[in-house]
């Protein structure tokens, strides 16, 4: 077998032709599809009540020994049909696996919600003959189609993404292709398969042939809808910022109460380790197997982490990068490729002016550095908010995010929930250099906003005010 496949899944969703498929791939020696096998609710037949002598209840308690059996019991290929919402921990062992391959069938979107509303309505999910045809206009509900399609785009992505980074390629067939010889028989040549078919088998029939209009109860309706919709999805803005880990070293656990404080570089972060010490030592240099142990230990605890405007978190990142040699190599890259004229480390600017003529082409610098733009690498301190965040919930999210703004009512509510009274929070420590204040303009203000969008946009921040 040349492609060196020993198994396949078929990916797809409901009302996308994969009965169809299914039944004429099977029709090839060496090919054996079982249907839905890890539906959550089925084993592939709703008159099936075990399969390789597993119980539904046997399956779901171990699906990945479903999957041996249905292998090494198998002459060929075996194989089932898989849609969003089956069970995951078959998916991740599949999509892993490159002996598996993957064939990932599609359909317009529109077609398949509408062709899914009407068998739902009527009950008739196969059909055989067509003078037993059953069927119904119903009306078509915008908010549940951009549900069903956000679903949809969100697990082909999924998909795409795993393929692409276990360096694997998939078939894709199209629901108007499955009635096409000539592509069946190349997706056998795909599996490597000797078998071909000489004819398509029709026995299912297409059971809603009209045209999409003509199948709802309120076309006009349906129509203003899908023109409201961003088919090309122009609303979206790229995003190339790398994604980030949870920065578990840098986390802060207090001694006092089951409280950890999750740092974000450039937000308030001196101020909260010297509020959390008020109350008593502190807990540092943790690693994953640490702060497991940490928060097994405390089973009430709570998480945070503060987040500070746009324009605010750069001119502090910029400040500290003045007066550090953190970072040392990024200073002579800033210098010869992007304008900034940086004196000697802790060193002040002549004047206010200079100070912010560097800063507003730092704040350039940012925006091209998060679009992948630069010859240098996204590092944490640079990183917008919002990557940081993710990074945070890819381990564990944080319990509650606050604001800079509001760090006396947030924190004071959570160490109330502890039984405790609110400690005042020191005040920011002072750099050296121009405070925002004092250069603030609204061109900064573009600047910053250009740079860390997904912040402004997706935690609302408004301009900065003093």
């Amino acid at each position: 077998m040349p492609a060196d496949f020993n198994s396949f899944v078929i990916l797809g969703e409901m009302r996308t032709g994969s009965n169809f498929l299914e039944m004429n791939m099977n029709r090839l020696q060496g090919f054996t599809c079982y249907g839905e096998v890890f539906n959550p609710i089925l084993l592939g037949d709703h008159k099936r009540t075990a399969i390789f002598g597993m119980t539904i209840e046997q399956r779901n308690a171990d699906p990945l020994a479903l999957w041996d059996m249905m292998r090494a019991q198998t002459p060929g290929l075996a194989g089932f049909r898989f849609f969003h919402d089956h069970d995951p921990r078959i998916l991740d062992a599949v999509l892993q696996d490159k002996s598996c391959a993957k064939i990932i069938l599609t359909r317009n979107p529109v077609e398949s919600f509408i062709s899914w509303k009407i068998a739902a309505q009527t009950n008739q999910w196969r059909m055989m003959n067509a003078a037993k045809r059953m069927t119904t206009r119903p009306h078509f509900n915008a908010e549940e189609f951009e549900r069903y399609l956000e679903n949809l785009q969100d697990f082909q992505v999924f998909l795409l993404n795993s393929l692409q980074t276990s360096g694997q390629t998939a078939f894709y067939i199209d629901y108007e292709d499955i009635t096409d010889l000539g592509v069946l028989n190349g997706l056998a040549a795909f599996l490597g398969l000797e078998d071909r078919l000489v004819n398509i088998d029709t026995t299912l029939k297409k059971q809603n042939p009209e045209a999409i209009e003509a199948k709802v109860a309120n076309a006009a309706e349906m129509s203003a809808a899908m023109a409201r919709m961003d088919r090309f999805n122009l609303a979206r803005t790229p995003n190339f910022e790398p994604r980030r880990n949870a920065g578990v070293p840098n986390y802060l656990a207090s001694d006092a109460m089951p409280l950890y404080f999750m740092p974000v570089a450039g937000a308030p972060w001196r101020q909260i380790s010297d509020w959390m010490q008020s109350y008593g030592g502190l807990t540092t240099g943790f690693e994953r197997k640490s702060l497991r142990k940490w928060k097994e230990a405390r089973p009430n605890h709570r998480s945070f982490t503060v987040l500070r405007h746009p324009l605010a978190r750069a001119h502090s990142i910029f400040c500290t990068f003045l007066s550090t040699n953190l970072q040392a190599e990024v200073r002579p890259y800033l210098s010869k490729f992007h304008n900034l004229k940086l004196p000697a480390v802790g060193t002040a600017y002549e004047t206010d002016a200079d100070f912010r003529a560097d800063f507003l082409e730092f704040l350039k610098f940012l925006k091209r550095n998060l679009m992948g733009q630069t010859g240098l690498k996204v590092i944490t301190q640079f990183a917008s908010q919002t990557a940081v965040l993710q990074g945070f919930a890819a381990l564990y999210p944080a319990d509650v995010v606050l604001r800079e703004d509001d760090l006396d009512q947030g924190l004071s509510q959570i160490v109330a929930g502890f039984g405790l009274s609110m400690h005042p929070v020191p005040p920011d420590k002072q750099d050296p250099y121009p405070t925002l204040a004092a250069i603030y303009d609204m061109d900064l203000e573009q600047a910053a906003r250009a740079a860390y969008d997904r912040d402004y946009v997706g935690f609302g921040f408004d301009n900065w005010r003093a």
